[in-house]
């Protein structure tokens, strides 16, 4: 079984070894074995863990998302509804995103059409003073 250096699994996945340290902790990834001299091993399957960790967090899932889908996969259950709930969670999220920077978008092209001040206004700036904040 091949054995890696937190530095070797860091540098593969563009990680800082700090927070590799951090998955530990926060128990998504399990602790590592130690050498002699103390430095961290990790095995393949803790490599693989991690792959699964920054492609579930690449889709927007949380590391408690991430932490309980983990856990059902330990206690050997399939975890895809947990999982398909957190994604519909998110694509929510993705709407609600969407449908506030539609609106932001909408203001700021409407600010875009007021005038320009020749002189300088009693105001710092016309253009952010006439928003109406709601």
């Amino acid at each position: 079984m091949k054995k890696f250096f937190i530095g070797d699994i860091a540098k593969r996945f563009g990680l800082n070894p700090r927070t590799i340290r951090y998955y530990e902790t926060i128990g998504i990834l399990p602790k590592a074995g130690r050498t002699e001299s103390g430095y961290r091993i990790y095995t393949n399957e803790t490599v693989e863990r991690l792959d699964f960790i920054i492609k579930a967090k690449t889709l927007g899932l949380k590391l408690n998302e991430i932490k309980e889908i983990l856990q059902l996969h330990e206690k050997g259950e399939v975890p895809c509804e947990c999982t398909k709930e957190f994604i519909r969670k998110k694509i929510s999220e993705i709407e609600d995103k969407i449908t506030s920077l539609t609106e932001l978008k909408i203001r700021l092209t409407e600010l875009l059409k007021l005038k320009k001040y020749k002189s300088i206004p009693q105001f710092i700036c016309p253009i952010i003073e006439s928003e109406k904040i709601s």
